[in-house]
């Protein structure tokens, strides 16, 4: 009794609800504070047998008889406001199959997500809430909430042995209930009150208790997308990405508020759908409790951020997402976690999800904890997430973000600051044997589903198959391209003749894995300014030179990202705390870069040669990479049964008369774009929209065409007449 009323009871069900006593059996109860418990025994034909409970402790603990056949009963309390109606948590018998624990144990359960957290349900006919958490090395775990005043000692939990679950039915409460887990640690430490690490929703923060989430119960209607999502996300399909965080898109109240999902559906997707793009890629929602972390710091990988509304709320947008023919792309973020005491640091007073080694479990650059890949619960956990959000909210890929910081064991770290594996080596052996796993498992059951990976070494094989030694990836963003191509459009224009390595030496590994090619969030923050802002010259130059950039980028061999404000032209680097500039739209300069990009990308999805062979040495061919002399570049981009592309790039503000080029087909060929066109702010420099070839060969092509070539632009050239 002592155990129970200090919280100190390991093992609940042992002394509370029904036991053998003598001929018959008694139930025990603990209600503090109530004024007087009433056990109530239903009888078949007759009324309700109820009798007064004996306080056998004065600090709550009742006590009464009960018959061996009767098998069920209530309680009716009174307290200070009034009585109570409810069932005895620990009349019911246990909650989770032992198939089901057997399989935790083993890291292979497929729908943990339905098995761990907070579920409504019924037991015994009685409608409530069952609970589920692993703490293995706890003393005592309780769960408390607003139905029990947060008081741990009301409802501590059952311990399943073999796999260090523990578990409670609370009848009587549903959806929408606050709760957390009040756990003792072996030494009888009591630790800061957790949050629901399978919680599926969460409280807004900065508050942080877990919220009971109903079943998701959304009427999909996005079959015509799921049916074709294979090929939409294939290798040889146009991929273009529009990265966003919601929470800076559009802000509410005057700047200080978030927008909703329904609000974000409204305004989002037709803005995307009108520039073209083919998916949307959301900086992470899963619920994380600092804001400045953009997300990249979540702590419950099962819950939709409560910034922008509910579960449901977030479902029926993915849905019109779908329905409008936009793939959803979400970043996924299991390298490492936040330390805040809420979360799953020290969860249950040992080191259970992170590393306890520090040189193995401490992030030193974003001061964070690293999961430990090498236990099978704490995979299951992060494989569970990542089945969760694919099949429970349809979305389409899970970008998984830092991967260079999980395959390395010296990531960042100096020497003597790491371990080696057990071949003496840096590799991550727990980690890469994770990412293998998680490709494989989702291969499995999400085929369709596309992984990508925000890699930014020279690993090999980030996207070739785990059965031949790859990672299993779909995709790897393009780092080096990336680094490469910023330096040198930052270059005076005067100055690039001398840095065309930087533009062709991407070339040398374009097929060595599937690419993404991302000009993303991290390019435009931490005082590295803004895209527009990071090119040189003055204001006609800088915009020039942006819709330059952006036109190589959607010419270059690998899909597409670009984050939100890039098409905007936006002057400020991007401000997580405010909204996009959306005052840009009307300046003729940041209205031209917009319009350019929606150009870019009805261009990229008409010609089939600018992406279906975009990982085949046979879909590109260089024409012109020498000429330092006028810094002009060319290639052709070609796949099968469809019309080539040739694009020309002037890198100067020089315009070049009378450019000879050389090309594959003669005949006519047609203008399809023009970044100095002035319809998109441009000086309107052009060798006319139709051209018709020469007899005369060059670059070792039997004919060519003579351009005009505008400057600081792109020129797209077809001879297909459509």
């Amino acid at each position: 009794m002592d155990a129970i009323v200090e919280g100190r009871m390991h093992d609940p069900f042992s002394f509370l609800g029904r036991h053998r006593a003598g001929r018959g059996c008694v139930v025990r109860v603990f209600y503090p504070d109530a004024v007087e418990v009433r056990l109530v025994v239903p009888r078949k034909g007759k009324p309700p047998l109820e009798r007064a409970m004996q306080c056998i402790d004065p600090r709550g603990i009742y006590e009464a008889p009960i018959s061996l056949q009767s098998k069920q009963y209530s309680l009716r309390i009174l307290w200070a406001d009034g009585w109570q109606e409810t069932h005895d948590p620990y009349s019911f018998g246990t909650l989770i199959g032992d198939l089901d624990l057997y399989l935790f144990t083993q890291g292979n359960h497929r729908d943990i997500d339905r098995i761990m957290g907070a579920h409504l349900g019924e037991m015994d006919g009685v409608s409530g809430v069952r609970f589920s958490v692993w703490a293995p090395n706890a003393h005592r775990v309780a769960v408390i909430g607003d139905f029990n005043i947060w008081d741990g000692r009301r409802h501590p939990m059952r311990l399943r042995h073999g796999a260090g679950i523990w578990e409670l039915f609370v009848p009587g409460i549903g959806s929408g209930e606050r709760y957390k887990f009040e756990i003792m640690a072996m030494d009888g430490t009591t630790l800061p009150a957790k949050a629901d690490p399978y919680a599926r929703f969460a409280e807004l923060p900065p508050a942080t208790a877990s919220i009971v989430a109903p079943p998701l119960e959304h009427a999909w209607q996005d079959s015509d997308w799921m049916d074709r999502r294979g090929a939409a996300q294939a290798p040889d399909a146009p991929l273009s990405i529009y990265e966003l965080h919601v929470p800076s898109w559009r802000r509410e109240n005057g700047g200080t508020g978030y927008t909703s999902w329904n609000r974000l559906g409204d305004e989002l997707i037709p803005y995307v759908v009108a520039l073209g793009f083919t998916h949307i890629e959301l900086m992470p929602v899963t619920e994380y409790p600092y804001s400045g972390s953009w997300g990249y710091q979540p702590l419950s990988m099962y819950a939709p951020t409560s910034r922008h509304g509910t579960p449901a709320e977030f479902a029926r947008f993915v849905d019109r997402c779908h329905q409008a023919g936009i793939g959803v792309i979400m970043d996924w973020v299991p390298a490492h976690f936040p330390s805040d005491p809420h979360g799953l640091a020290r969860f249950d007073g040992t080191h259970l999800y992170e590393h306890a080694d520090p040189t193995e479990g401490y992030h030193q650059d974003w001061h964070t904890l690293i999961y430990n890949f090498g236990r099978t619960e704490v995979r299951n956990f992060l494989t569970g997430s990542a089945l969760y959000w694919l099949r429970t909210f349809h979305i389409d890929a899970l970008r998984v973000d830092a991967v260079a910081s999980m395959l390395y064991r010296d990531y960042s770290r100096k020497e003597g600051e790491w371990r080696p594996n057990i071949h003496g080596g840096r590799e991550n052996l727990e980690a890469v044997s994770f990412l293998q796993e998680l490709s494989a498992i989702l291969r499995d059951y999400c085929q369709d589903a596309a992984l990508i990976a925000e890699e930014s070494t020279a690993w090999p094989g980030v996207t070739r198959p785990p059965e031949t030694g790859g990672l299993g990836f779909r995709f790897k963003w393009n780092m080096g391209w990336m680094h490469d191509t910023l330096r040198y459009m930052q270059h005076d224009p005067l100055w690039r003749r001398h840095h065309a390595s930087d533009i062709t030496f991407g070339m040398v590994y374009a097929y060595t894995e599937r690419f993404i090619l991302p000009l993303s969030h991290d390019e435009v923050v931490h005082g590295k300014g803004s895209l527009l802002s990071r090119m040189p010259g003055d204001d006609w130059q800088r915009h020039a030179n942006l819709r330059l950039y952006l036109a190589l980028m959607w010419a270059y061999p690998g899909k597409k990202l670009l984050f939100m404000g890039g098409e905007l032209a936006q002057w400020e680097e991007w401000d997580n705390d405010r909204e996009l500039a959306w005052h840009r739209l009307d300046d003729p300069l940041g209205r031209g870069v917009h319009d350019t990009v929606g150009r870019l990308n009805a261009l990229y999805r008409a010609h089939p040669a600018l992406h279906r062979r975009d990982f085949d040495h046979d879909g590109f061919r260089w024409v012109i990479a020498d000429d330092t002399e006028n810094t002009v570049f060319a290639w052709i981009r070609q796949a099968p049964e469809s019309a080539p592309v040739l694009i020309v790039a002037n890198m100067t503000p020089v315009v070049r008369h009378d450019y000879r080029i050389g090309v594959p087909w003669g005949g006519m060929w047609h203008e399809r774009l023009n970044t100095d066109d002035r319809a998109f702010g441009g000086s309107g420099v052009s060798s006319g929209h139709a051209l018709h070839t020469w007899q005369e060969g060059a670059h070792g092509m039997d004919h060519s065409l003579v351009l005009t070539l505008p400057p600081l632009a792109v020129l797209y050239l077809s001879p297909d007449a459509g």
